[in-house]
């Protein structure tokens, strides 16, 4: 078959040459030609194709922080890429330029895994991260990328909604060595009013990441008018302290207008600063403000003793010799460092 991509994974054939594709809670059913919401998974002739397999869009050097990752080897650099697609539809997506489009529409170039070794050694870059778009949408090349880059020794990088079924995320976890998972809000009818998806399928996702040992940071953008409510903000971190992720960072992130959504003021800082004492009181531990010019917003500070550990400033790190324990009190904080 001479196709761009290679056949997909997690989908059955049914009558009159339709194809299930079960990698999303999606559960697309599209007929012969078609593509599913991802855009990237394509039925030709009656089988189900990854057409994002290998096709670049992006790629580029980043700081881990800006995964965003805090407790994951603070300061190191990562190799970032991303193929086109989403199987959400988000109305203030930020890189909708790609995650909204069809691989023709865009340009990339064509690298194998093994691609990505190489790529990543060259750069000096120990972490590999699959971000941008939704790498749970290009699966096939998620998961063989990650295989390729773990067996040379490299850490691998999720930045994901989280919208994947049980199966596919548990044969692609083994892989994975740290995931920021965007928790987009803690009511079902705003996962579907503004992404067209749900729930309860992300937050199955953080469990299993969680049960798995993936190392995980979770992301809330908090946006005007939509995810603002403060109960809705302490149920949500209620969910988490009781679930197990008490230690595990939490970052509320500052919106700006963006995509669909030109028409809302950015998020105001006291309401970024009210969601973070409402967290703490929930028995988060560890709670960021980010996409805002705030002093300490995101430093990394002694939950027992109060003493600073890891100063940032943007994208600079102090303390990059952290050892994982305070030097006051002595805690051992969660996360993987340098030494």
């Amino acid at each position: 078959m001479n196709k761009p991509g290679r056949e997909a994974e997690y989908y059955e054939c049914l009558s009159s040459g339709v194809v299930a594709c079960h990698l999303c809670p999606q559960e697309c059913r599209i007929p012969e030609g078609g593509v599913g919401r991802c855009r990237g998974r394509h039925n030709h002739e009656g089988r189900l194709w990854a057409e994002t397999y290998g096709r670049v869009c992006a790629l580029q050097i980043d700081p881990v922080e800006k995964k965003p990752l805090f407790h994951f080897y603070p300061g190191a650099c990562c190799l970032s890429l991303a193929t086109t697609g989403c199987n959400f539809s988000c109305l203030n997506c930020q890189n909708w330029s790609i995650s909204q489009a069809a691989p023709d529409e865009i340009e990339s170039r064509f690298l194998l895994p093994k691609d990505m070794v190489s790529l990543a050694e060259s750069y000096a870059c120990r972490l590999v991260a699959y971000t941008y778009t939704e790498p749970l949408t290009y699966w096939e090349y998620t998961r063989d990328c990650a295989r390729v880059c773990r067996e040379a020794g490299l850490k691998n990088i999720l930045v994901t909604a989280g919208y994947i079924n049980e199966r596919p995320l548990a044969d692609l976890l083994p892989f994975i060595d740290a995931a920021n998972v965007d928790l987009k809000s803690f009511s079902d009818e705003i996962y579907h009013r503004i992404s067209q998806g749900h729930l309860n399928p992300v937050l199955r996702t953080l469990r299993q990441m969680l049960e798995a040992g993936v190392w995980l940071e979770i992301t809330n953008l908090v946006i005007p008018g939509v995810n603002d409510d403060m109960e809705m903000i302490r149920s949500m971190c209620l969910w988490l302290s009781e679930h197990g992720f008490a230690g595990q960072p939490l970052h509320f992130s500052r919106f700006f207008p963006q995509y669909r959504m030109q028409n809302r003021l950015p998020t105001p800082v006291e309401t970024l600063l009210q969601a973070r004492e409402i967290a703490w009181d929930c028995g988060m531990e560890y709670v960021y403000i980010g996409n805002v010019a705030l002093s300490e917003s995101e430093d990394t500070v002694c939950p027992d003793c109060g003493v600073s550990l890891i100063r940032r400033k943007g994208y600079q790190v102090e303390a990059v010799d952290f050892n994982g324990h305070c030097p006051s009190c002595g805690r051992r904080i969660p996360g993987f460092w340098n030494k």
